[in-house]
């Protein structure tokens, strides 16, 4: 451990008094998920020992290796997992050096190349192509719902995660899918259902790329397609606890206007992904502030006024817990192009990774950022890129 992780460990000491859960919260992104890989190194590093992952699509993938292993072996089975998708095209080590020699246009020229590598051949260890195309298969079949198969990465997931250690319920595990007949948006939960490979297939399983996967008689897609964040999950959760939550989040909602096509089609990504997020983490914490203020104002009644179903019913709603939301956002760097969240080459996958580990050191660098809200605020966010400088 390097001397930045062990100074920051001895500052992060009796932050259990004040939270009762660490969350992680991951956003869906495909080949973005690396950030949140980085993310989760540099919070281990710190010894900040998270107990509740949510995640949606990559997030789910990347939420259920940190909760099926040991902690110790974490870091190392994300590196196993995001080495093993992102081998070297073709198996020539120069092709993912190139754009690094060639400067930002010439990385996002490869990354585009990179990109349209992976819709030709798919990505090792995680989805093939079907030949023939869905075209040619019959109405019914999953091979005419989808323009790829993901066997691979039930093998993956059942080679990197330990689901008997996810089922022990040691840390939670949430994953974010939609029911494809019925369109409702539900959470396979290690502390409500056993948790098997298919159900984080599931998550994944965006259409028309992934075909959808069954479970227990049901077919279901990836939680994307109603919302990207599952913060809303964490926060709802019942009875409420004190949390520090790490929200991570792989689509900027701002951005600059587009000046061509190109442009175009990553903003929209951005926008549609982000899922609102700075929008409902505002609504969520002036939710929660309302409970807390409740809370307060019963405890100042009389004891003569504490009954009725008035009454019951505003205890119900009342909630004395804090939420303090460390939100992390990657940012597109130049060398990106649109189809970032489906490029795999090894030199993206560094470069997210880097990213994560290094905006999350920044991030616990701001020690009160972690301390519990006001008493009169029951959440609280904050983001490295609107409030501070540095």
């Amino acid at each position: 451990m390097n001397k930045h992780a062990i100074a920051l460990k001895d500052r992060f000491k009796g932050l259990r008094d004040m939270y009762t859960h660490y969350a992680l919260v991951l956003q869906g992104g495909g080949a973005l998920g690396a950030y949140q890989a980085g993310v989760y190194q540099a919070l281990q590093e710190a010894e900040l020992n998270i107990d509740w992952v949510a995640g949606i699509s990559i997030g789910a993938i990347n939420g259920a290796i940190i909760a099926g292993n040991a902690p110790e072996d974490r870091v190392e089975r994300l590196t196993a997992f995001w080495n093993r998708i992102t081998t070297k095209i073709g198996g020539n080590g120069l092709l993912d050096a190139l754009p690094l020699l060639k400067g930002n246009h010439g990385r996002s020229l490869f990354s585009q190349w990179s990109a349209g590598w992976s819709l030709a051949n798919g990505q090792p260890g995680f989805f093939t192509p079907r030949l023939p195309t869905p075209h040619f298969w019959p109405p019914g079949t999953p091979e005419a719902t989808s323009f790829y198969d993901t066997a691979a990465l039930k093998t993956t997931l059942e080679e990197m995660v330990d689901f008997d250690r996810i089922n022990s319920g040691e840390t939670r595990l949430s994953i974010g899918a939609v029911n494809v007949r019925s369109g409702n948006f539900v959470y396979f939960d290690n502390h409500r259902r056993t948790i098997r490979a298919e159900h984080v297939m599931a998550s994944c399983a965006l259409p028309p790329s992934f075909p959808a996967v069954e479970i227990d008689g049901e077919l279901y897609w990836d939680g994307g397609l109603i919302s990207n964040t599952p913060l809303h999950y964490v926060i709802g959760h019942e009875p409420r606890v004190s949390m520090l939550i790490f929200q991570v989040d792989l689509w900027n909602p701002r951005g600059e206007a587009p000046r061509d096509l190109t442009e175009v089609a990553e903003r929209r990504k951005h926008i549609i992904f982000s899922s609102r997020t700075r929008h409902t983490t505002a609504e969520l914490k002036k939710s929660h502030d309302m409970r807390r203020a409740i809370s307060h104002v019963l405890k100042n009644l009389p004891a003569d006024k504490r009954n009725g179903e008035d009454y019951d019913l505003l205890r119900k709603l009342s909630c004395d817990s804090v939420m303090n939301i460390i939100h992390l956002v990657y940012r597109s760097k130049d060398a990106d192009s649109q189809a970032k969240d489906y490029e795999f080459s090894v030199a993206s996958k560094d470069m997210h990774w880097s990213a994560g580990y290094t905006d999350t050191r920044r991030t616990l660098r701001h020690r009160d950022w972690l301390e519990p809200p006001p008493t009169h605020v029951g959440v609280v966010t904050h983001d490295l890129l609107l409030d501070s400088d540095d």
